[in-house]
């Protein structure tokens, strides 16, 4: 179980600055990371640590992660805005 205080502050966290980044981000965390296994939970944390510039190409699609996990992660938030 996620502790309010955790949603909290990956609520702060995932607020960037970029309106892209928010709309994404914020409802993501909000709605699924609760449901997130461990290993999931630490990789959304760590993507929150990636720079917005980065952020915002591998979620324009403009560009990808040469992480292949946090690719992973990447894809799991577009696709849940943008199911195929």
């Amino acid at each position: 179980m996620v502790e309010d205080v955790e949603l909290n502050r990956l609520y702060w966290h995932s607020r960037r600055g970029m309106l892209e980044l928010d709309v994404l981000l914020v409802p993501f965390v909000r709605e699924v990371y609760p449901t997130l296994n461990d290993a999931d939970r630490d990789l959304y944390r760590r993507l929150l640590t990636c720079e917005d510039q980065d952020m915002f190409g591998w979620f324009m699609q403009r560009a990808e992660s040469e992480d292949a996990e946090l690719q992973r992660m990447v894809r799991m938030i577009l696709d849940r805005v943008q199911p195929a």
